[in-house]
């Protein structure tokens, strides 16, 4: 199961789909075939590793595996429950029943309705099924793409670049730049792993960003976020983001809520916030935000203009308390991952929307 793992993380994390990885062991458990999901509408785990038994056998464009002796007897071992689905491919569930799959081991059941029931398809063919092996580990590595299935709404990460007293600009107004040349690249493979990228009208209007994702030549790397615009501005003509390849979205409107879910909609799983404090302090109001990056540079500004604005706090009790997960030194800068302690979308639902500063 950990070279499983390890298979499912050559997969992309954007595009919708899981990573997912999978091997075939013999009866003496020697690995005999391996793979892994390449991204949406290419073979799954399952067949992409059946696959490798029989090159011959075009299993990636069929999405099944015909029966074949090879793979009779074998054991197929998988990140993620087998699925029962019929999309831009076939189930793979039916293609390990057909390929003559002996016995199924996964990590953990897929919380996509849609999907979900391979492991009954698999036992009422007769064959064993097991679930749940390092299912703590494969959890870890699935955790946006679960979230988002199972709260129907995409991951979403809220990023800032601050000084060590929590500015993100000096009084008049510049910002540029708080953090060295290390975290600001940080930011860009970020931006990659990520479907799209969200920023407010007011840092359209203040900065014209162009929010790709670049390489540490300026050249753009090979995925880019799809640029998402909250408030009721309409974007300039002549704004940079006009001219993103990966195209624009404005939302037109502050509902947060409403516009996650036209986004996941859209096959949106993983959302970057990068707005100012507006906006990253109404996704923290509304508890719809999963994890915090914080860029913190060694300098010292003062003054009002914080990373964050009113988040509705009244008292240290109310204050929301984050898990820190990870702390990188990048060149001079510091990088503190976290997470919050409380379960997302548990603050009132009222307060979802992007108010004005």
């Amino acid at each position: 199961m950990r070279r499983a793992l390890s298979l499912a993380q050559h997969g992309p994390v954007t595009g919708g789909n899981p990573q997912v990885g999978c091997v075939l062991l013999d009866a003496h458990g020697e690995i005999v075939a391996e793979g892994w999901h390449r991204g949406a509408g290419t073979a799954h785990a399952e067949v992409d590793a059946l696959a490798q038994l029989d090159d011959a056998r075009d299993l990636t464009a069929q999405g099944l595996a015909s029966s074949d002796p090879r793979a009779a007897g074998l054991t197929a071992v998988v990140t993620l429950e087998p699925c029962n689905h019929t999309g831009r491919t076939g189930p793979c569930a039916q293609a390990l029943i057909d390929a003559g799959i002996a016995r199924v081991v996964y990590a953990i059941d897929d919380p996509d309705a849609r999907a979900g029931g391979g492991a009954e398809r698999l036992r009422a063919a007769g064959i064993p099924v097991i679930g749940g092996v390092l299912a703590e580990e494969a959890t870890d590595l699935l955790t946006p793409w679960l979230t988002s299935v199972r709260l129907g709404r995409p991951w979403v990460t809220v990023k800032w670049a601050s000084t060590l007293d929590g500015r993100t600009a000096a009084a008049d107004g510049s910002s540029q730049w708080i953090t060295g040349t290390a975290s600001r690249q940080r930011v860009h493979d970020q931006r990659a792993a990520h479907d799209a990228i969200a920023v407010g009208t007011g840092t359209v209007l203040s900065d014209d960003p162009s929010l790709t994702a670049r390489g540490d030549g300026g050249e753009l790397l090979p995925h880019q976020p799809l640029p998402v615009v909250f408030g009721e501005t309409p974007v300039p003509a002549t704004a940079r983001l006009r001219e993103h390849p990966a195209g624009l979205i404005e939302v037109g409107h502050r509902d947060l809520e409403s516009a996650l879910s036209a986004l996941t909609e859209r096959g949106v799983r993983r959302l970057y916030v990068e707005g100012g404090p507006t906006l990253a302090s109404a996704f923290l109001r509304a508890g719809l935000v999963d994890e915090v990056l914080v860029y913190l540079a060694p300098l010292l500004l003062g003054g009002p203009r914080l990373a964050l604005d009113d988040l509705g706090i009244g008292t240290i009790a109310e204050g929301l308390r984050l898990n820190i997960r990870s702390v990188e030194s990048l060149g001079t800068d510091l990088l503190v991952t976290a997470r919050p302690q409380s379960a997302p979308g548990s603050h009132a639902a009222d307060r979802s929307t992007l108010e004005e500063r």
